[in-house]
């Protein structure tokens, strides 16, 4: 079984840059593949980030591209999502989650998820 443990999050001002950890332990790292999701108050949890295995990319929601990147380093077993040019609207409990089976994109493909990390973001 595989423990997740986010870090990162914080309250900051449009335009700054956050970025969010996410260390694993219980299973050998390399084997795991990870995303990162999103929640706002009232809403669906969205997909933000994650690894696209048939095509060997990664993957990102239209609202975040060119401004957030997913990364890895497999010494530290640690998923990290560096978020830049923060808007209001990336406000949210961030999460990170090991993909089970499926697509990338939805919730219910993800099997272990993480306490989640507040992120807000003040205009």
């Amino acid at each position: 079984q595989v423990q997740l443990v986010e870090s990162g999050g914080g309250l900051v001002q449009a335009g700054d840059s956050l970025r969010l950890s996410c260390a694993a332990s219980g299973r050998p790292f390399v084997s795991i593949v990870m995303g990162w999701f999103r929640q706002a108050p009232g809403k669906e949890r969205e997909f933000v980030a994650g690894f696209d295995k048939s095509r060997g990319t990664t993957v990102y929601t239209n609202s975040v591209k060119g401004r957030f990147a997913i990364t890895r380093d497999n010494s530290k077993n640690t998923v990290y999502l560096q978020m830049n040019s923060l808007k209001p609207e990336d406000t949210a409990v961030y999460y990170c989650a090991v993909l089970f089976s499926g697509s990338y994109s939805e919730p219910r493909s993800y099997d272990t998820w993480g306490q989640g990390t507040q992120v807000t973001v003040s205009s």
